[in-house]
C-alpha cells in the first residue's frame, strides 16, 4: 500500500495501484504504529525519506515523493533501537519535530470536552438525542485510567449513546 504495485506484481494484482506515496507527493502522509514496521521496510522507508525515492512492488521505473510524514507510536522506540529492533538512522529522519501526548490518564481535564465532542458525534451519526451527562458519570470516567486510551473513550461513549434509553447518560453500579 505505501509504495505501490504493478499489474501481475501477485495472484491478485490484476491492475496497477498507486501506492500512498505517490497519493501524497506534495501533501502529508500520516502513518500510524510506526514502531511496528518490519526492518526491511524500515530501510525502504528511509530511502525515501533520504532520496525522495521508492520503487512500486514489480516495478521498473522509481517513483518520486515529496512528502511530509508525520507518524505516530505508543512504543519507546529509543528502547527498540537500544535492542536492535528499529533502525536509529530511521528514527533521527522521523523525529525532526517531537511531538509527546500524553495518554489520557495523565490528562483527565480533556476528558469533560472528548466526551461531549463524542456524545454529539455518535448522537448525530445514529439519530440520537443524549444531551446530558450526569455530574456523577463524568467524575467517573475522569477517574478511570482508560488504558485504551481515548480510543477506548470513543467506543464507551458510542455504546453509551446507542444504549441509552433516554436523554441522559447516568451513573450506576
Amino acid at each position: 500500500e505505501l509504495f505501490g504495485h504493478e499489474r501481475g506484481a501477485f495472484t491478485d494484482a490484476r491492475t496497477q495501484k498507486r501506492g500512498m506515496l505517490e497519493t501524497a507527493d506534495g501533501g502529508t502522509l500520516f502513518l500510524d504504529e510506526i514502531g511496528e514496521m518490519m526492518p526491511a521496510l524500515q530501510a525502504k522507508l528511509l530511502r525515501v525519506l533520504q532520496d525522495r525515492a521508492y520503487t512500486p512492488v514489480s516495478g521498473d521505473e522509481p517513483g518520486a515523493a515529496d512528502v511530509r510524514m508525520i507518524v505516530a507510536t505508543h512504543l519507546d522506540l529509543e528502547k527498540m533501537i537500544a535492542a536492535g529492533q528499529f533502525r536509529e538512522d530511521l528514527f533521527y529522519r522521523l523525529n525532526v519535530v517531537p511531538i509527546y501526548l500524553p495518554p489520557l490518564r495523565e490528562r483527565t481535564e480533556d476528558v469533560p470536552a472528548l466526551v461531549t465532542h463524542f456524545l454529539n458525534f455518535y448522537n448525530e451519526k445514529n439519530d440520537r438525542y443524549v444531551a446530558h451527562i450526569e455530574p456523577r458519570a463524568l467524575e467517573a470516567m475522569q477517574r478511570y485510567a482508560w488504558p485504551g486510551n481515548v480510543r477506548e473513550l470513543q467506543n464507551y461513549i458510542e455504546r453509551a449513546v446507542v444504549m441509552a434509553g433516554g436523554d441522559e447518560l447516568t451513573y450506576e453500579l
